[in-house]
Order: structure tokens, then C-alpha cells, then sequence
């Protein structure tokens, strides 16, 4: 584990920017970008466009360490190069800490729940992540409905894989979103809270977890969570909700900072000028920073 990168990600101020669309979800960002499904023929073509998309982000004069702290890669922008350099390099020459996507996808809802699939190869994924000089992992479930069972389930499995990435040297970002669709939102949140709370509990003292969670429906909700010696940091996912709502909630809960995706990158065209696209990115980091450090509790 790179400590320098620990301190920064403990102690620093900013947000975490998420840059891991994957899979299923890449064509979606592209289109909110204005590229669309007819601008390319082929997974490569599709990759490559996502690539230069977030490369043009990444390069940018407002993407720096100033106000945000770290980026969250997809398994392939791990593996590509920006400017002549791996792409976790690349952020970290620039003071921004490199995390790593590493699930592969959601399982089919049972119990009101998504868990993730199986991750096959993952020592493999871990030991690439190391060599890449990556800091740290996520990693996501998804919760829909009030079912303890299942959210236990989600708990459980989250951890079962933190501990390996754990052991693996690297920080996880231990990720149970709930839906903000759910009915019964503030309810789901907090029995999610204290099964988190009966995981994080039952770690050792060298045992250090992130987690990501949806904004909660009661302001602090996951104060305990913030606290507790074995977090490194709570950040939060916008999961939906428009930037200046998702900001307006993130300011109303003490030690949360964000981690949009995107709320971040929402206003950004493949055909804006340099200037247009700078400017629009630097209004939503300075938004978002703003939102993170400057609380109304």
C-alpha cells in the first residue's frame, strides 16, 4: 500500500471521481456524451471512444489534484495509456489516487437484491492492479426492496471480497447501493447500516475498508459509519439524482464526500469546443468540491 496515497485519501480534501462506466453501461455513456451506437461497429470501436472520452477528461487542466483526490478506472483504462503512461501512472504523477473497478456486473434480483457476479481470475485482476500502480479497489451491489435477508446477503458478499483485496494490499471500496427508487429508502439504509456496522466490527486492526454509498434519506444516516476506526472514507454515489440535488444532499452529511460519476460528467459533449468542455467540467468539480468540503451541519 502506497502511504502517501493513504494520508491523502485520509486526510485530504476533494472528492473521488468515478470514470468506470464498463460493459453494459459504456453505450449509455457515450450516448450522454453524444456519441451514438451508430458512431461505432464493434466492442473495440466502442472502447476506444470511451477511452478518448475519458482521456479528454483526465488531461484536462480542471481534473487535477487541487479538488479531486482520486479516480475510479474500468479494467481497461487500467490497461491503457494516457499521454505515453499506464493511466493509474498518469494520475498519479498529476496527485490523484488510482482505484480499480473490479466486479463484473450484477446477478439477477433475488431477495430484493442484486449481488455481484463471480469475479473469475481475480488474483490474477489484483496482482495487475499492484503492477499498475493501483491504490485501490470498488466494487458493487445493488439493493431495491426492504429485505433483510437479502441486504445481509449484499453485506456479507462485499466483505467476503474486501478481505481478499485486503490481503492483496490494496484499499476496497466496499459498494451496497441502494436504489433511490426504493420504497422504504430511509428503512433499507439503516439495516444496511448495521450490518456494514456488524462486518466492520469484526475486522482486524490492520483491516482498513472505503465505503460508497447512495446519499441517505436522513441527513448523517451513516454518521457511525464516517466514525468508525476501520473507514478510511465514506464516500458517496449520485445514483441518479441530478447534480445539484445530489450536491444539495452530499452538504447535508458531515465526513461524506462524493463520488459522482455521473452528476461529474453530465454536461459534457464529444462536441464541444476545448474551451466549452473545460468549462463545463470545471463548473461541475467546483460544485462538487464545494459540496464535499463545505458542510451545512
Amino acid at each position: 500500500m502506497n502511504q502517501e496515497q493513504f494520508d491523502r485519501v485520509k486526510s485530504g480534501d476533494g472528492f473521488i471521481a468515478a470514470l468506470d462506466q464498463s460493459g453494459g453501461s459504456t453505450p449509455k455513456a457515450l450516448a450522454a456524451y453524444g456519441v451514438s451506437e451508430d458512431q461505432y461497429s464493434s466492442e473495440e470501436e466502442m472502447f476506444d471512444l470511451v477511452h478518448e472520452m475519458r482521456t479528454r477528461i483526465m488531461t484536462d487542466d480542471a481534473f487535477n489534484s487541487d479538488k479531486i483526490l482520486g479516480a475510479i478506472l474500468f479494467e481497461q483504462t487500467m490497461d491503457r495509456q494516457v499521454e505515453g503512461k499506464y493511466t493509474a501512472t498518469y494520475l498519479a504523477d498529476k496527485g490523484i489516487v488510482p482505484f480499480l473497478k473490479i466486479d463484473k456486473g450484477l446477478a439477477e434480483i433475488e431477495n430484493g437484491v442484486q449481488v455481484m457476479k463471480d469475479i473469475p481470475n481475480l488474483d490474477d485482476l489484483l496482482a495487475r492492479a499492484n503492477e499498475r500502480g493501483i491504490f485501490g479497489t470498488k466494487e458493487r451491489s445493488n439493493i431495491l426492496e426492504l429485505n433483510p435477508d437479502g441486504i445481509k446477503k449484499v453485506v456479507s458478499q462485499q466483505f467476503d471480497l474486501a478481505k481478499k483485496v485486503i490481503a492483496a494490499g490494496l484499499v476496497p471500496i466496499v459498494e451496497p447501493e441502494v436504489n433511490i427508487h426504493a420504497e422504504d429508502k430511509a428503512e433499507i439504509e439503516e439495516v444496511l447500516k448495521q450490518e456494514i456496522l456488524k462486518e466492520l466490527d469484526q475486522l482486524a486492526d490492520d483491516q482498513v475498508v472505503m465505503l460508497k454509498l447512495t446519499l441517505p434519506s436522513v441527513d448523517n444516516a451513516y454518521k457511525e459509519l464516517v466514525d468508525h476506526p476501520q473507514v478510511l472514507s465514506v464516500v458517496a454515489l449520485s445514483g441518479g439524482y441530478s447534480i445539484d440535488e445530489a450536491n444539495d444532499k452530499l452538504r447535508r452529511n458531515e465526513g461524506v464526500i462524493a463520488s459522482f460519476s455521473r452528476a461529474l460528467t453530465n454536461a459534457l459533449r464529444a462536441s464541444q469546443s476545448d474551451e466549452d468542455f473545460h468549462n463545463e467540467l470545471k463548473t461541475a468539480i467546483d460544485t462538487i468540491y464545494d459540496a464535499s468540503v463545505n458542510k451545512e451541519v
